[in-house]
């Protein structure tokens, strides 16, 4: 079988070769059939003996010509089979006794039906049966309906069925392997597309870590640089949240990036990811940092499945970090988590407030001057990737008569499709 595939592969590497060593192999098989009688005298073994015959010279001439012309069979099929039906043709009319010419024609046309369509097959098929059938027929010593007149009809019609039925699996064969070419790159394309997703997935919490941890160190140190001087004791307190946001960012990314580890690497980090169960210690971290922080929770302590319980947690997290950098120092928030039917409903609230004649309270005096907002941030663009990949829907915009609200609807089960998604970046 080995031997088998290796004389194939060499075959169809070097088709111009073996479409000689073919046409040599029919002029040999022509020569044959040509001194070969086989309506001899009657002999004791039956009224049908063989017997040998001299072909004529217009037989020697055409033979090679035909056979010679099938050297190109496979380079112009078509006009190959023209030349040889015309050369069996004269050879039919005008030899006698015959030579078996009509053989090289037979060959042509099966390479014409293995390399066209069938309804050329059909057409040049039938042309050639009846042209070659009908000469043999009407000319020549034998009566019309002698066997080698039908078997010239046999031959053709013969070779037009074979090689449609080599055209037509050969068709099968390859639409079978581009099927399953096109299987092995859509399994590529989805392990690809799969990748995006998780290395997207894991941008985003480390967007909101980085953003939601570094923006409290921010905002505790520029505290701490403010009263450092004058009161000292509060000075120490910011530097302690400091030091405690920077734990519990640095805790995080080792969780994150533990994700990344390659098979046989050190264990990832087994602590949980964070859901609303640590709400309020979210909300205490923002209080700390000088922004007052309402919960309201209506979600009577519904069980939530992990991908909502941790994209309801980064929602509101990035929201109330969106609150501390734009909204101005003496900005409310609130957050409110409901259960409505099938959906957890979740909204983040901030007033906007630059009053400057409300007057301060103890959570004003400990924060120093908000940051100048910062265009171009990618941290409602997050919120919405999560809403998406989730089912649910986003709104993101200014309230009227001041401040933002932020109203995320994350479906408890997910579902197909996609949803609506309307936000005004201002990360």
């Amino acid at each position: 079988m080995e031997r088998v595939k290796r004389l194939r592969g060499r075959l169809i590497a070097h088709p111009t070769a073996t479409d000689s060593a073919l046409a040599v192999a029919v002029l040999a098989a022509m020569l044959v059939g040509a001194m070969l009688d086989p309506n001899g005298p009657a002999g004791k073994h039956g009224p049908t003996s063989w017997d040998t015959r001299t072909p004529t010279v217009l037989g020697l001439v055409l033979m090679p010509l035909a056979a010679g012309t099938l050297a190109l069979r496979r380079r112009a099929p078509l006009p190959v089979l023209c030349v040889t039906g015309a050369i069996s043709l004269l050879e039919l009319i005008l030899s006698d006794p015959r030579a078996p010419v009509a053989m090289s024609a037979v060959v042509a046309l099966y390479t014409v039906a293995a390399h066209t369509d069938r309804p050329t097959t059909w057409r040049v098929g039938l042309l050639t049966m009846t042209a070659l059938t009908g000469a043999a027929m009407l000319s020549g010593p034998m009566p019309w309906y002698a066997q080698e007149n039908l078997g010239v009809f046999a031959w053709t019609g013969m070779a037009a069925a074979a090689g449609d039925a080599v055209r037509s699996r050969r068709a099968f064969v390859d639409a079978i392997r581009e099927r399953a070419e096109r299987a092995e790159r859509t399994r590529d394309e989805e392990a690809r597309r799969r990748v995006a997703e998780e290395r997207l997935r894991i941008a985003r919490d480390l967007h909101d870590v980085v953003a939601h941890h570094i923006a409290l160190v921010n905002v505790q140190a520029g505290v701490a640089a403010h009263i450092m001087d004058k009161r000292p004791d509060q000075a120490k307190i910011a530097l302690a949240h400091v030091r405690e946001a920077s734990r519990s960012a640095l805790g995080e990314l080792r969780a994150t990036v533990g994700l990344l580890r390659q098979t046989g690497d050190p264990e990832a980090p087994t602590e949980p990811a964070p859901g609303l169960d640590r709400l309020e210690e979210l909300a205490d971290t923002f209080r700390h940092a000088g922004l007052p922080v309402e919960v309201a929770r209506g979600d009577q302590g519904s069980k939530l499945p992990a991908a909502v319980d941790l994209a309801s947690y980064r929602i509101i997290q990035e929201a109330l970090t969106n609150v501390q950098k734009h909204a101005g120092e003496r900005a409310r928030a609130e957050v409110s988590v409901v259960r409505v039917g099938p959906h957890v409903e979740i909204t983040v609230l901030d007033d906007g407030s630059r009053d400057s004649r409300r007057p301060p309270d103890a959570a004003d005096t400990a924060r120093p001057p908000a940051d100048p907002p910062q265009a171009g941030g990618h941290g409602l663009l997050g919120m919405r990737e999560r809403v998406t990949a989730l089912g649910g829907a986003l709104t993101a915009g200014p309230r009227y008569g001041g401040g933002f609200r932020v109203h995320a609807i994350l479906p408890v089960k997910a579902r197909a499709g996609r949803s609506t998604a309307q936000t005004g970046d201002t990360s």
